[in-house]
């Protein structure tokens, strides 16, 4: 009976993988979507790992160069595609441009993104057929784990850069479990999407011989490391903190008749606890006010810090009444944004903008800030504006004047407070590049607007935040607008969080970071290190395996 029903089986497995070959690019395209599935919301990581095995298979089938890179194409698509449509909501909330434009930027979008995919899988096919003549899937599977690593981190940085979501992010456990992802420390992000291509690889080679148990256990051994709690958790670091989520949808960010109301709202928040020394975390866009003294009046005037005594906008009232709501002994660090002045046709005026995060003390002084670096394309500015705009095309954000970046990671020093370092938005996705290596921080502060992002967003966002507390041995800190708000520790497990579409704050110590990391030393010298190492492994694959081979026939001849 067991037999029949092994039989039947494989003859139904056999038929569909026929029937794939036959249609392999709008196979590659299903596993794309399906692969997709494993990153958050949906985190179906046992149909991402199982589709990602077939797509290997698939791929080592192709028999030119032409179709591996356009099965590579067409998978990276469509995987990417889905996992970022919440891009098409950010053209929700914007009046110059259509919505539909949002459903036609993101596959457009991807048709450039797929083109890593592609020479990834471009890469492993040559490499498997000149430098591995007749190499098997093991052999192709490795090739193209090292490959998907390389491109992956040229993902990261190339025309500035956006490597949401890294394919490892597939590996990362619920909430209270790092996963598969415990071993970032050691790896790095862009290595651990080379694990899920070597686990999948496994998974293929078990199927493809039709050997249960090497898939069983393979399949085992990754829903047992996904689901298994951290051994070691980190002491905390002594520090309180308030972190306030205000609940400030996106319709409401630059609405002048709502900004009275949000300062009031985060004065609900925070006041409690203003009589103790603690750190007070707010989100970006929290405050509409200009903090900086020197610009043009009109300027203070837009904003609701009015000065009841000049019934004038004023900078330093504005200071000190956030002051009188943290309290004398703590530290507030919140989001806005300062303006460049300059003189344009004999006026002064804003020439330009920067998003950033100030550090106010008890008594109403900034004493440090730090500038966001790696800003978003068609977000904060508009690429080709000479060109684009005239078309009718135009930046997301509210505002004509484009926003500068800053220098990079830098810490803060906030005395009792420790030393914070600071990643607005989305900066908190680029690993290796999210703090000062030469001036360590105790903690990450991730200040960010999520109201953009629709439901897929956050939580990817959040999990991305997790990678980077793993490898980097350093807790993180979330407050957002409008939510998944966040203290996660060193270990990437969420301790403490504030759901979507709700105004809460969150109480209580810092999380301790752990001892530096090997990927904080090394950075991402540290994946593409492993990366060369698979290469090394994938060519030594099939001379040991002749050798093996050669040895067994010399055996058998010996005994006959």
């Amino acid at each position: 009976m067991i037999d029949r029903l092994q039989d039947t089986f494989a003859r139904r497995l056999n038929g569909g993988w026929e029937a794939m070959v036959r249609r392999p690019g709008l196979s590659a395209l299903a596993l794309g979507l399906i692969a997709a599935l494993g990153y958050p919301p949906v985190h179906a990581w046992w149909l991402a790992i199982p589709a990602l095995a077939v797509f290997v298979a698939l791929l080592h089938r192709a028999a030119t160069w032409k179709s591996a890179a356009w099965l590579g194409w067409v998978f990276g698509w469509a995987h990417l595609t889905l996992a970022n449509n919440w891009i098409a909501t950010a053209f929700t909330h914007q009046a110059k441009m259509p919505e539909f434009l949002g459903w036609v930027a993101v596959p457009l979008l991807c048709v450039y993104l797929a083109v890593y995919p592609a020479l990834a899988a471009l890469t492993a096919h040559l490499l498997a057929r000149r430098l591995a003549a007749n190499s098997g899937l093991s052999t192709f599977g490795t090739l193209f784990a090292a490959a998907w690593i390389i491109f992956e981190w040229v993902r990261s940085w190339a025309f500035t850069g956006y490597p949401w979501p890294p394919l490892g992010l597939v590996l990362l456990g619920g909430w209270e479990s790092p996963g598969v992802a415990r071993i970032l420390p050691w790896l790095g992000t862009y290595a651990l999407s080379g694990v899920a291509i070597i686990i999948a690889t496994g998974i293929a080679v078990g199927i493809v011989r039709r050997e249960s148990g090497q898939t069983g256990f393979l399949i085992l051994v990754v829903a047992l490391g996904m689901v298994l709690p951290s051994l070691v958790e980190p002491d905390d670091s002594g520090r309180s903190f308030t972190l306030v989520q205000p609940f400030i949808p996106q319709s409401e960010i630059n609405d002048g008749s709502k900004f009275e109301e949000q300062f009031t709202r985060l004065t609900r928040l925070t006041t409690p606890g203003r009589d103790r020394s603690r750190l007070v975390l707010w989100p970006e866009s929290a405050i509409p006010d200009f903090l900086e003294d020197g610009y043009p009046q009109r300027y203070y005037d837009r904003t609701t810090a009015i000065n009841p005594v000049t019934r004038r906008g004023d900078p330093e009232y504005a200071r000190t009444r956030i002051a009188d709501m943290i309290g004398p002994q703590s530290r507030l660090l919140t989001g806005l944004v300062n303006l460049d002045i300059g003189v344009v046709e004999g006026r002064r005026k804003a020439v330009s903008a920067r998003n950033s995060v100030s550090a106010i003390n008890g008594e109403g002084t900034t004493i440090a800030a730090y500038d966001k670096a790696h800003l978003v394309p068609y977000g904060e500015y508009l690429p080709m504006r000479s060109i684009l705009e005239p078309l009718g095309l135009s930046r997301l954000v509210a505002g004509s004047i484009d926003y500068l970046p800053g220098p990079g990671p830098r810490t803060l020093d906030l005395g009792e407070q420790g030393k914070a370092g600071v990643q607005i938005c989305y900066e908190i996705v680029f690993s290796g590049q999210v703090i000062d290596a030469d001036n360590r921080p105790d903690y990450i502060f991730n200040p960010s607007n999520d109201g953009w992002f629709g439901s897929w967003g956050p939580p990817q966002h959040l999990a991305q935040a997790r990678l980077r507390a793993i490898e980097e041995g350093l807790p993180v800190l979330r407050s957002t607008t409008t939510g998944i708000s966040a203290v996660i520790d060193a270990r990437g497990i969420v301790r403490q969080h504030v759901a979507m579409g709700e105004a809460s704050a969150i109480e209580g110590f810092i999380p301790g970071a752990r001892s530096e990391t090997l990927f904080a030393r090394w950075g991402n010298a540290l994946p593409l290190g492993w990366a060369a190492l698979l290469v090394l492994f994938a060519l030594a694959l099939p001379r040991a395996g002749a050798k093996v081979g050669s040895r067994l026939l010399a055996l058998r001849g010996s005994r006959s």
